[in-house]
């Protein structure tokens, strides 16, 4: 028996495809994907996404970005190669500002692109999803609602019909 990624069903409008999310998690649904052309206002509340950790990966960025500028410059005028330039200190902090706020900002920027990115399990070539007849439209004009998981591999007819009970354009078995 081939294995099964999920059911997916085709809806025409944004209306549609939240309140089916909707009904689809007060029917215990835990494991559903939602995808539209455009951003629709309030789907990933209905989806359940919580905080992401993004925030704080820019700001270990960060924090890592200016320490380790600060410490490169101190390193250099201190310790390495300390220099006797007009009767300044070795360390004279306020000349390692821009250096350090600048690699403080290169730091964030990062942190923030790449847990963007592996938060997201990106980059993703290939995806079950793409393999859905119509599932192109995705981009253009369709919103689609796919359950998956075990909610849909313990009991393949009954999510069949729920998601018929949604009135979508078409339903499929999405392939693993």
């Amino acid at each position: 028996m081939a294995r099964v990624y999920g059911v997916m069903a085709e809806f025409a409008g944004a209306e549609a495809l939240l309140a089916a999310v909707k009904r689809a998690r007060a029917a215990g649904y835990r494991d559903i994907e939602a995808y539209s052309p455009f951003p629709v206002e309030g789907l990933s509340a209905a989806l359940g996404f919580e905080a992401n950790r993004v925030p704080l990966l820019t700001l270990l960025g960060g924090i890592a970005g200016g320490l380790g500028g600060y410490f490169l410059q101190w390193y250099a005028a201190v310790i390495s190669y300390p220099l006797n330039i007009g009767g300044r200190p070795a360390h004279s902090w306020p000349a390692f500002i821009p250096v350090t706020f600048e690699l403080t900002v290169l730091g964030a920027a990062l942190a923030a692109a790449v847990g963007m990115l592996v938060l997201n399990g990106l980059p993703r070539l290939v995806h079950p999803v793409f393999n859905a007849p119509e599932f192109d439209l995705a981009t253009r004009n369709r919103f689609f609602l796919c359950l998956r998981g075990r909610d849909v591999e313990s009991d393949l007819p009954a999510a069949r019909r729920f998601l018929d009970g949604l009135s979508p354009l078409c339903i499929v078995e999405v392939p693993g």
